[in-house]
């Protein structure tokens, strides 16, 4: 089973940027469609971005659509979220996910790791 670190998170003004890693352990990433989810305080855990096995397909939710653009390499075993234009309303806990499955629902994913903070302050 797949074991996944984000790191990256931290605090930022509105407008700001930040790039999320997430490294994988115990598998290789070229199995799963990966993907980033994120979990607002008080709010549901909801999908952020996902890229393709190969990497040549992405999704993104309407709300960061844009301004985030998700990348792989699966020579290093790592995904990555680059995060521009930052709002307040991206403040979340971001996790990044594995799945088998390919969709733009966090209902596809079968592993996440814990999730790096992200706040963004005005």
């Amino acid at each position: 089973q797949v074991q996944l670190a984000e790191s990256g998170g931290g605090l930022v003004q509105v407008g700001g940027s930040l790039r999320l890693t997430c490294t994988a352990i115990g598998g290789s990433i070229s199995n799963y469609a990966m993907g980033w989810l994120r979990q607002a305080p008080g709010k549901a855990r909801e999908f952020a971005a996902t890229i393709s096995w190969s990497g040549v397909n992405t999704l993104y939710a309407n709300s960061v659509k844009g301004r985030f653009t998700i990348s792989r390499d699966n020579v290093k075993n790592m995904v990555y979220l680059q995060m521009d234009i930052l709002e307040p309303e991206d403040t979340a806990v971001y996790s990044c996910a594995a799945g088998s499955h390919w969709g733009g629902s966090h209902s596809y994913f079968d592993y996440w790791g814990q999730g790096t903070q992200v706040t963004v302050f005005s």
